[in-house]
């Protein structure tokens, strides 16, 4: 073999390597949700269309949440995850640790394409949905209006039932109490908030009962072993459509809270998340997903797109959160757990 013919060969041969290097490293886009029939209500009106219309090919995994799944994704180097749906918690977490990329807004409409409580350096919103107050209509003769009302056990006699621990709790007991709703972490970060919501759960301790699972107050309303409980907006509307219940909602004095669409740090498919972002973003698209389950949408201009009569039953409908708090992450992050321990031992002593 000549020189030249042999240094055209190893030419021919890095070549090859830089191609199959190549090949082994392309994969697909992959998104990561929540699952079940929310994830199938995305893939129906998100996955599959985006594929077909922009030709991007994408896998779509799920998974149960937890910063510490994000930090074996992104510091063991390999992941194979690129844009993944996260909770408040995470998305606060994980930008402050950098286990996220840090969005370019121009690339997805811009940030005020979105309501504001959607925007965030490392996250744009996915979905919005509330805590209200539940009730059977079938079962009142008169509709509760207010937290207020949760409270009166001389009004409403009978069990109700709260979310077992002090987040959503204790903020339910101070607007129950005269608190403005925009006010309620003003006052919950003081001392004398926190007695004043404890003081206010004393008033109806001996009724309640508490739930730890999403799934659980719908059942508590259909069994009637309570006529009113905290519960996901979500669950009352798939309880009335599914189940046919007459379950209704009390949406002022709400607590929402909004799911966030990330980018991990070092994504190899940058690119094609940035495409999945922007087409998940644009309102005539987010519109088609509370036909399919009752999430309201961050999207400016989307609700403009949904049936009136589809709208009312969605946190984000003018009138549904007009008077909602939005659950303050920064608060949670840092009072959980002290008033996790004094919650145990409050629901401890009879």
């Amino acid at each position: 073999m000549t020189i030249l013919s042999r240094l055209l060969t190893g030419s021919a041969l890095a070549l090859c390597a830089v191609a199959a290097a190549s090949s082994a490293q392309a994969r697909d886009l992959t998104v990561v949700s929540w699952g079940g029939a929310y994830q199938d209500a995305q893939k129906a009106v998100y996955f599959e269309p985006f594929m077909k219309e922009t030709g991007v090919k994408m896998l779509d995994e799920s998974w149960d949440g937890g910063i510490g799944v994000l930090r074996a994704k992104v510091e063991g180097g390999a992941s194979t995850w690129d844009v993944v749906q996260v909770e408040s918690e995470e998305l606060a977490l994980g930008c402050e640790e950098g286990l996220f990329e840090v969005l370019d807004f121009t690339k997805i409409g811009g940030t005020d394409a979105y309501m504001k409580e959607a925007v965030n350096e490392c996250g744009v919103g996915a979905i919005v949905y509330n805590f209200v107050l539940g009730y059977d209509k079938d079962k009142l003769s008169e509709a509760p209006t207010g937290w207020a009302d949760f409270f009166d056990s001389m009004k409403y006699p009978g069990k109700r039932a709260l979310r077992a621990g002090p987040k959503t709790t204790l903020e339910i007991a101070l607007i129950a109490d005269g608190v403005a709703p925009s006010k309620v972490y003003e006052v919950l970060a003081t001392d004398e908030g926190v007695d004043r919501a404890f003081k206010k759960l004393d008033t109806i301790k001996s009724d309640l009962v508490f739930w730890k699972a999403g799934a659980q107050p719908p059942q508590l309303l259909a069994s009637g072993e309570v006529v009113m409980t905290s519960v996901y907006n979500g669950r009352v509307d798939a309880a009335n459509r599914n189940d046919g219940r007459n379950f209704g909602i009390v949406w002022d004095g709400s607590l929402f809270t909004i799911d966030s669409w990330v980018i991990l740090a070092g994504s190899e498919n940058m690119a094609d998340a940035y495409k999945f972002l922007d087409y998940v973003g644009k309102p005539e698209v987010e519109a088609r997903l509370p036909v399919e389950i009752a999430y309201g949408v961050p999207a400016k201009g989307a609700n403009a797109l949904i049936d009136p009569a589809r709208v009312k039953d969605l946190p984000t409908a003018d009138e549904n959160i007009a008077n909602a708090r939005e659950i303050s992450t920064e608060f949670w992050l840092e009072n959980i757990d002290r008033l996790t321990e004094r919650f145990n031992k409050w629901a401890a002593v009879n």
